[in-house]
């Protein structure tokens, strides 16, 4: 690995571990951030106190997908940055739940915090991303993503409103290395932010392409999940759209679509099903390219999700 280094403000990422063996590895490029899950016991009444049950828990799209990749046994590495004094604590989060962390930190900001409260099956997110905002997409070098199959990255991986040529640099290194770009929103209202045809503009031409119905309808400008996975399948290779239910809907380029029915599961929290999705289908894909198999192990993971408290695997 050649040596480099960030900008002052920041430190230098740590060099990812060696492997002797080959096996499929998986780069997750973004976000590490600490999540506050409040379920209110009663609905809140004006300036009165209002019980709930808090707890907190690590979070982050990027590392909640990192995370249950790892649970699945494929090698993955997760490049994120927190807070100067955050990097032990996340890092060792992370190796317990099977990723290799290679996370910087940010001098002059805090590791980002979401605010999330459920109300039954709805949920409002409140985010500061904080040192993770820092994370540039120029950051992810060709040297760091030599040797991979795939690097995953999310909507909240990089600045919306910013050069939309450094991530279309990214998209480039990524192929020049050989290795498979694969991208997931992570939110509609970023989408909704940039406007449809400007976001997939951006992203177009990444390998794996993953959005909810919403995302997917806003983009496509379409309503049906099949009309929106074949709209979708000309700009991007494979395109998975994870269903409210649980199911999906995948297709590719000269494919036949595929759907895959949702997994019966007792929910817990929506939180971090979407991330489990996206993890079960990519750490299948990078054994064994089967839209079929990929999308049923994206659902069993997102059923698992939705039975565990958090975004991430229980350990």
């Amino acid at each position: 690995m050649v040596g480099w280094t960030l900008m002052i403000r920041s430190a230098p990422f740590p060099d990812p571990p060696s492997t002797s063996e080959i096996e499929p590895r998986i780069l997750v490029f973004g976000d590490v951030l600490d999540d506050i899950i409040v379920s209110p016991v009663k609905a809140p009444r004006g300036d009165a106190d209002s019980r709930a049950v808090i707890q907190h828990r690590a979070g982050g799209w990027a590392a909640n997908t990192a995370a249950w990749i790892g649970s699945t046994g494929v090698h993955v590495e997760l490049v994120g940055r927190v807070g100067v004094g955050d990097v032990q604590r996340h890092s060792q989060i992370l190796a317990t739940a099977g990723v290799h962390p290679r996370l910087g930190y940010a001098r002059n900001a805090a590791t980002g915090t979401v605010v999330i409260t459920l109300d039954g099956g709805s949920r409002t997110t409140m985010v500061d991303r904080g040192a993770s905002a820092e994370l540039a997409v120029e950051e992810i070098t060709a040297e760091m993503i030599d040797g991979f199959d795939v690097v995953h990255f999310t909507g909240y991986s990089f600045d919306v409103a910013g050069d939309a040529s450094a991530v279309r640099g990214l998209i480039a290194r990524i192929h020049a290395a050989g290795a498979l770009a694969s991208f997931d929103p992570g939110a509609v209202g970023l989408v909704g932010e940039i406007g449809a045809e400007a976001f997939s503009q951006l992203v177009e031409g990444v390998d794996l392409f993953f959005v909810t119905l919403a995302e997917g309808r806003l983009l496509a400008g379409v309503d049906d999940p099949d009309a929106v996975v074949r709209k979708l399948r000309g700009r991007f290779g494979v395109v998975a759209l994870l269903l409210p239910d649980g199911g999906a809907v995948v297709g590719r380029r000269g494919a036949k679509t595929v759907h895959a029915a949702p997994v019966a599961t007792r929910s817990a929290d929506p939180i971090g099903a979407g991330a489990a999705f996206v993890a079960g289908f990519v750490a299948s894909w990078v054994r064994s390219p089967s839209l079929a198999i990929a999308a049923r192990r994206g659902t069993k993971l997102a059923a698992l999700a939705l039975a565990t408290v958090g975004g991430r695997p229980a350990t």
